[in-house]
């Protein structure tokens, strides 16, 4: 187990019937939290191009021992969210870390965009967290201390100005953009909440995590893609849900760039993107 960085604590986190979010679940549980994950698959097999469930999670935490619940929501609905909430508080107490992690996407170019997949993009990669943030903020508000962990992409890097490369990002508009205005959403609100003691972030991968959604799309990334192990993210989410917010919030990071100025990792050892590569706009205010 880890150091007991987030003992006591009770976490949830959506998106996390597999890749980033249930890795940062399982981490959470050896630094002691109590963890309740959300996510739409239920049982394995349910999703039709990636492993991965709620069951598949849950029986991981559970056998590192930790105090978990898994529940089955659409965090793309605020009625699902309510209920989603409402259990995981139910089951193991108020809400103090919230990890927003739940993602989709789709690629296609924008003349061509189905609008209804559109818009449900958004509400899985930005109402959501909206949704969340609203409905754990009055407690964590209330006892004046909270952390909210907004997973990003280096997707929210704009491909600059023109000229552009035949076919440069075809295809990829969508997810950049929820993922950029995500990014503004956690400073708006870091700011707003600053007074009453509570942690807003965004986080990225400094390179890619080979998960089993980007395993999905790797007909689209390069052979030579800079990849990093999962635990990167991991490690950064635990840092940033445990950090005195004054030090860390609103801050739009990225994971080894993170780790290493909090000398949770050697700087010889960081790359990638926010170290080697500059980060976002967001990432640079």
């Amino acid at each position: 187990m880890g150091s007991g960085k987030l003992e006591g604590k009770v976490a949830l986190v959506t998106g996390a019937s597999r890749g980033i979010g249930a890795g940062i679940a399982e981490h959470f549980v050896r630094e002691g939290a109590r963890v309740a994950i959300v996510a739409r698959t239920h049982h394995e097999g349910e999703h039709r191009r990636a492993a991965g469930s709620v069951d598949t999670t849950l029986a991981a935490l559970r056998a590192l021992g930790g105090d978990a619940v898994g529940i089955v929501a659409n965090a793309g609905e605020f009625a699902e969210c309510e209920r989603a909430v409402a259990q995981a508080r139910e089951a193991l107490g108020p809400i103090d870390v919230l990890v927003n992690n739940a993602a989709q996407t789709s690629f296609a170019p924008v003349a061509e965009f189905d609008p209804e997949r559109w818009l449900r993009t958004f509400s899985v990669n930005l109402h959501a967290a909206f949704y969340m943030s609203r409905l754990v903020l009055p407690e964590m508000i209330e006892r004046g201390s909270g952390w909210i962990v907004n997973i990003s992409s280096s997707s929210a890097r704009g491909p600059g100005r023109g000229p552009y490369e035949p076919g440069a990002k075809t295809g990829s508009v969508l997810y950049g953009v929820t993922k950029a205005a995500l990014e503004r959403f956690t400073q708006g609100l870091a700011a707003e909440v600053f007074e009453a003691g509570v942690c807003v972030t965004a986080l990225s991968p400094s390179a890619m995590v080979p998960t089993e959604g980007t395993r999905i799309h790797a007909a689209r990334l390069a052979s030579d893609h800079p990849t990093e192990p999962m635990e990167m993210m991991e490690r950064a989410a635990v840092l940033l849900a445990s950090a005195d917010p004054k030090t860390v919030t609103g801050r739009v990071c990225y994971s080894q760039q993170i780790l290493a100025e909090h000398g949770w990792l050697p700087e010889t050892e960081a790359s990638g993107v926010g170290i080697d590569t500059p980060g976002s706009p967001f990432s640079q205010i």
